[in-house]
């Protein structure tokens, strides 16, 4: 098991609100990076705050995020501070009052500020770490980006200097008056699942499904990522 590591704690990471919910864990933060598939960039651009959801990956301590070079908000981005989220959906709390209504999550925040990343070497390292976080053994498999798509494509660079992770685990904290209530409560399970692969119709004809693909299709298959007690949420709830 990883010695414990804590995030440093920043005005702007300290959870105003349920401060209970707060995992200190850099750990933690590893975790819900790993496991999502989508982050929010936020941003300004000239003058106006812009929120972008884009692919990512983490290699170590430093989250890389790419998208198209002509893209002003990504140039913006390397101008000042930036703000990344992520958050997993674990489940839907069903509470005996509307007020109560809640949901299971784990969820990160990140501050600071981006860099372009120039040198090659980084630059395909980084494309590797994010090609493989959403379609691990994908860069093996498919040909290799050219000079001409590398060109068209810019890299980012945030370091996980300054960053929060809250998470709400469990069930309905419904008022203990309410508790005699003949209404229904608990917890919806929600996860991400992965349907059957779908062929491209321009596919030769022959072409098997790779192994890679077959792999996370039998990951995520049948709600595959509903958390089970005991999982991920339960063992991050503070």
């Amino acid at each position: 098991m990883d010695a414990f590591r804590a995030l440093p704690a920043t005005a702007r990471t300290t959870l105003g609100r349920h401060r209970e919910r707060a995992v200190t864990d850099q750990s933690a933060l590893h975790a819900v990076l790993d496991e999502a598939l989508v982050c929010h960039l936020g941003v300004i651009v000239d003058g106006c705050p812009v929120v972008l959801p884009t692919g990512y990956g983490r290699e170590g301590d430093i989250l890389y995020l790419h998208g198209s070079a002509a893209n002003r908000s990504l140039a913006a981005a390397v101008q000042g501070e930036v703000c990344v989220t992520v958050t997993l959906l674990d489940g839907l709390v069903c509470a005996r009052s509307v007020f109560h209504n809640s949901m299971n999550y784990r969820s990160a925040v990140i501050f600071g500020r981006p860099r372009l990343v120039t040198g090659e070497a980084e630059r395909l390292a980084a494309l590797r770490v994010i090609s493989e976080h959403l379609i691990p053994g994908c860069w093996e498999y498919a040909r290799q980006p050219s000079r001409k798509e590398l060109a068209a494509t810019a890299v980012l660079a945030l370091a996980l200097d300054e960053a929060s992770v809250k998470v709400r685990a469990g069930g309905p904290s419904d008022e203990e008056e309410d508790h005699a209530l003949a209404t229904w409560a608990g917890v919806l399970p929600v996860g991400m699942a992965i349907g059957r692969a779908e062929p491209d119709p321009l596919l030769p004809p022959g072409v098997p499904l790779p192994p890679h693909v077959a792999a996370l299709q039998a990951r995520w298959s049948g709600g595959g990522g509903v958390p089970e007690p005991g999982g991920p949420a339960s063992r991050l709830e503070r």
